[in-house]
């Protein structure tokens, strides 16, 4: 398998960058898209790095916030296939306090309508395909991560704190074992490996890619998160996007080599 970083906050040679992240993976013969970024600056990418967008059979989003989903609508202009697979909870209903008021920070509005035919919604265990698997979260309590992050989602004229329903992890079964995909982590990068070896107890899990969703935390929970990562035994970590440098250094001093540094044209290959 090998996955190709298109977009992320940290740009590379020709590449630009931007708040997003996008993943284009070839897993035999199969090709994935995991998010869009927030634009259609991972096109532009991919055009750079000779990875042609319309070649992609499905398309994942990792949850249902801005800078994982605003490429959609371009991907779909371009790409006339693939469909999106998304959570059963993905709405356009996703916002975050900032400065004492509910900002949006969702998935573009009218996009469930207007690309109705080319969403795919999902819930439970669902096998895309043959060694692919798209998982949601199964561990209660996750609304404490939503109210840490201030983050809600507007059920009719109220907010509710955020359990991040609409987060999924996309997971590849390797030789060399599990590969876990989560772009943002909300609910927790230590309580997504969990989640993973609880629904696959007979695999090993030899990877997790995605940010940890740790710049607006204290050092002291980052390094908390390094510690609880460490103590899965997981033996190889790539990160980046929301993430944050301060707390990559502080998870670099507590894991060590086992930590990658995720940017823009980034390759990842596993066995």
């Amino acid at each position: 398998m090998k996955a190709t970083v298109l977009s992320d906050n940290i740009p590379y040679g020709e590449l630009e960058c931007e708040w997003g992240l996008s993943i284009f993976i070839e897993y035999g013969e199969r090709k994935i898209l995991l998010d869009t970024g927030s634009s259609d600056l991972f096109i532009r990418n991919a055009e750079r790095l000779g990875i042609d967008i319309k070649d992609v059979e499905y398309g994942v989003l990792s949850h249902a916030h801005y800078d994982h989903a605003d490429g959609m609508p371009d991907f779909f202009e371009l790409n006339e296939k693939a469909k999106f697979y998304v959570q059963e909870s993905c709405a356009e209903n996703c916002y975050a306090e900032k400065e004492g008021e509910q900002k949006y920070i969702g998935i573009p509005l009218g996009m469930q309508e207007q690309y109705k035919d080319r969403l795919e919604y999902v819930s439970g265990d669902h096998k895309l395909c043959e060694g692919v698997y798209i998982i949601p979260h199964k561990t209660e309590g996750l609304y404490k991560c939503g109210e840490r992050s201030k983050m809600y989602v507007k059920k009719g004229d109220a907010f509710e704190t955020d359990d991040f329903a609409h987060e999924q992890s996309l997971v590849f079964d390797c030789e060399e074992g599990l590969v876990i995909f989560n772009s943002c982590s909300h609910g927790g990068a230590d309580v997504i490996i969990n989640e993973i070896a609880t629904t696959f107890p007979d695999k090993k899990i030899q990877a997790i890619i995605g940010g940890f969703h740790l710049f607006d935390k204290t050092p002291e929970e980052a390094a908390a998160l390094g510690e609880r990562i460490k103590q899965t035994g997981i033996g190889r970590v790539v990160t980046g996007h929301c993430t944050g440098d301060e707390a990559m250094v502080i998870l670099k001093d507590i894991l060590g080599e086992t930590v990658e540094q995720l940017h823009a044209g980034y390759v990842m290959e596993f066995k």
